[in-house]
């Protein structure tokens, strides 16, 4: 089994992910590395809940750490290319986790 480059996880489990297309979004970057010929050094996961119901489908990407929010499947071409394969995260998909109002 070789080691991976980057490992991406794709949230199909709680509340709102599987009800925002996140199994679409999953097949749809695992086709996308695959016709990409990367297989092989990227690993495409189906993840459960990511604990941020709400914000999706959410996508992660390892070892970056990068989170990506509200992706549809018209977005996993440019996590592919631009961030997979080109090493630049795509800004506009970039999930950051807001710390709720002080009472």
């Amino acid at each position: 089994m070789s080691i991976y480059e980057k490992h991406v996880f794709v949230c199909v489990a709680g509340k709102t992910c599987p009800t925002q297309g996140s199994e679409a979004v999953w097949q749809a970057l695992r086709d996308e590395v695959k016709a990409c010929g990367k297989l092989e050094s990227i690993r495409v996961n189906k993840a459960g809940c990511l604990a941020q119901c709400g914000n999706g489908p959410m996508v992660v990407v390892y070892p970056e750490q990068v989170w990506y929010g509200h992706v549809t499947v018209e977005d996993t071409a440019a996590i592919v290319h631009e961030h997979l394969l080109g090493g630049q995260p795509v800004e506009r998909l970039r999930y950051v986790k807001t710390k709720p109002a002080a009472s």
